[in-house]
């Protein structure tokens, strides 16, 4: 079963469009957009399990000049 989870992304100020175009180049990510509100960013990404997740899709992100914190949201499936 994959793992899914949206992203929620507060940038420095001025830095929104510039995250959401790095961050939708990380293989995995299916979206990302800039929003207005509490984050600048959100994305949602998925890979095949949660250790891959935090190796291949967090540690990238993370890693995006101009973030400032992130908060990851798993999705759940019924």
């Amino acid at each position: 079963m994959s793992v899914q989870a949206y992203i929620l992304i507060q940038t420095e100020v001025g830095k929104a469009s510039s995250v959401a175009k790095a961050v939708s180049a990380i293989s995995g990510v299916t979206i990302a957009e800039g929003v207005t509100g509490p984050y600048d960013v959100i994305m949602r990404a998925e890979s095949p399990s949660m250790e891959d997740f935090g190796r291949a899709i967090l540690s990238k992100v993370q890693a995006v000049p101009g973030i400032t914190r992130t908060l990851t949201c798993p999705v759940t499936s019924h």
